[in-house]
């Protein structure tokens, strides 16, 4: 058995800066003292640093003066931290989201000892990451799994869906620019294997430089298969074989990893609408998840670009990632309060593991050091 860490230690000391730079500084505002309502503009301006969100950080002041001051009450750090804490939880009631879905075994899963592939989509070969092995893939079939040729999807092709019954979990990640997608896709994958899921990464972004680099290097390291094109190939293209050589090889779940993309250029926009409306071609199931990644660092800043995507796309689910680097750590309170869509992770870190599921008691408590 897996022996994990608590979300909750975890999540505190991926965000220990973010904690200690809250709690002290209600604790220099009062401590041990009755509460002074000159105070609550330092709290006000606290929270705001935190990137809690005006709403959020609003009703805080407004229940801490009608419970605290105008009741004339002796209020100390406690009684301050219950107040943030019940408004919080409150503000987030619905935010959580289980995953039993993906975290349930099929039961025609891959056999763990069918070794892992790279497939090149866009140049129809296959390199085996222990071997270096190379195989045409023209008419050919690797470990008796016959692959497309990465050719671009056409409207007026014939009719691609599948024949196996298999069907496994496809979720896509899509985001702006340098927002943590292709690493938050090989957590993912990390986060899945540890739990006994094979997964299959399909590396989507065919438009930053060193992209295939990055998630190829990841792959061999999380021993799962990738099917990679060369740049400038069909997104729409590697997404589609993606799926089929998961059915193939009976993959649990499957990683697509878009291009990062501001949400204001149509044409950029409608790749990803390409990308659903393709995949749906084999399984209108596909893709089960689209969830959007949103980087802390940009806050309650990224709400307008959030908004848009899910216009576009229908956003089923937010990873925030980089909480770790940020002191913007109350963002996800203000990101939830405008899209109302579950949070599945929060990002910690750089190392595979540093990928945890939100639940909301648990990041409260690590938010307000309660």
């Amino acid at each position: 058995m897996i022996r994990m860490l608590s979300f909750f230690s975890k999540f505190r000391s991926g965000i220990e800066s973010v904690k200690n730079k809250l709690t002290s500084s209600i604790k220099d505002i009062f401590h041990g003292k009755k509460f002074d309502p000159s105070k609550l503009d330092e709290l006000e301006a606290l929270l705001y640093v935190a990137d809690i969100g005006v709403e959020a950080t609003q009703n805080i002041i407004a229940t801490a003066k009608r419970d605290c001051y105008e009741k004339d009450s002796k209020t100390d750090l406690k009684s301050l931290k219950v107040v943030c804490k019940d408004i919080l939880l409150d503000i987030l009631k619905g935010a959580e989201c289980s995953l039993p879905s993906l975290l349930s075994t099929p039961k025609n899963a891959s056999d763990p000892e069918n070794p892992p592939i790279i497939l090149k989509n866009a140049v129809r070969h296959v390199s085996c990451p222990y071997d270096g092995r190379t195989q045409n893939l023209e008419n050919k079939s690797v470990n008796g799994n016959t692959y497309g040729s990465g050719s671009t999807y056409k409207e007026d092709s014939e009719n691609h869906t599948a024949k196996n019954t298999f069907t496994p979990f496809v979720i896509g990640l899509v985001g702006t620019n340098g927002c943590g997608k292709t690493t938050t896709a090989a957590k993912l994958a990390s986060f899945f294997i540890k739990r006994g899921k094979s997964v299959l990464i399909g590396a989507c972004d065919t438009f930053r430089a060193a992209a295939n680099e990055q998630i190829r290097s990841w792959s061999q390291q999380l021993h799962c298969d990738l099917i990679e094109g060369q740049s400038g190939a069909d997104p729409a293209s590697i997404a589609f074989d993606s799926c089929q050589a998961a059915i193939s090889r009976q993959k649990n779940v499957v990683i697509l990893d878009t291009a990062g993309r501001l949400p204001n250029n149509a044409n950029l926009m409608s790749e990803l609408v390409k990308i659903k409306k393709v995949i749906g071609k084999i399984n209108p199931q596909f893709p089960q998840h689209l969830w959007l990644v949103i980087d802390a660092h940009l806050g309650t800043n990224g709400i307008t670009s959030a908004l848009k995507f899910h216009e576009a796309l229908g956003i089923s689910g937010i990873i925030v990632t980089k909480l770790d680097g940020t002191s913007r750590g109350g963002a996800v309170v203000g990101i939830y309060q405008k899209l109302h869509v579950p949070i599945y992770f929060i990002g910690t870190g750089e190392t595979d593991d540093a990928l945890v599921p939100f639940v909301i008691h648990d990041y409260v408590c690590a938010l307000v050091g309660a």
